[in-house]
């Protein structure tokens, strides 16, 4: 079973994640901050993962530390769940439309983490989140789950369609690389023979 749970508890915020790649797309999302339930939820269906996310946060000084523990407790979880990386294809893309909007987004699940994130927003926050959050949140995520990602927005003029076509482009992505290639049995994904 490709599963993991993992909590995280500061004197910001306590963060409880439960994962199974293999799952259905069951999301049981209560974060506090509204829009991360929405994209988080949009992360499980179109990813195909069971996602369950439990998160107290200081958020009466600010939700950035929720966000931001989020994102890292999710890659913890990724990164456990895909144990030593056997057998999986490794690496996918996704182009999402959401409307006038289309991302892209591009990841290896290479053991090392690197993020890339261009988009231009064009207002200061969506729902209660700053839009600055959106790239530190997926750079988060990319140290945690040690893979290289590289998200973009080639066009939009709503930041609500940016944002979610970004998650949804990140959930199919996820889903690729995560699967398991049944030519690759047993073995990892790399001339070193490990990740």
């Amino acid at each position: 079973m490709r599963i993991a749970e993992i909590i995280r508890q500061t004197n910001e915020t306590r963060v409880e994640i439960k994962l199974n790649l293999d799952g259905s797309g069951r999301p049981e999302i209560a974060t506090g901050v509204g829009f991360l339930d929405h994209m988080l939820t949009h992360l499980a269906v179109h990813g195909l993962f069971d996602l369950a996310v439990q998160a107290q946060g200081d958020l009466h000084v600010d939700i950035h530390h929720t966000v931001e523990d989020v994102a890292l407790v999710l890659g913890q979880a990724f990164d456990r769940a895909l144990g030593d990386r056997s057998g999986i294809f490794r690496m996918g893309d996704c182009f999402a439309p959401m409307d006038e909007t289309l991302a892209h987004v591009a990841l290896d699940l290479s053991g090392r983490p690197y993020a890339v994130i261009q988009a231009e927003w064009h207002s200061p926050a969506v729902g209660n989140i700053p839009t600055s959050l959106f790239p530190h949140f997926l750079e988060s995520f990319a140290v945690t789950a040690r893979c290289n990602l590289h998200a973009r927005v080639l066009y939009g003029r709503d930041d609500h369609h940016q944002a979610e076509a970004l998650f949804k482009a990140l959930a199919r992505t996820l889903d690729t690389a995560t699967q398991i290639d049944a030519r690759r049995i047993g073995s990892v994904p790399s001339t070193k023979g490990s990740l």
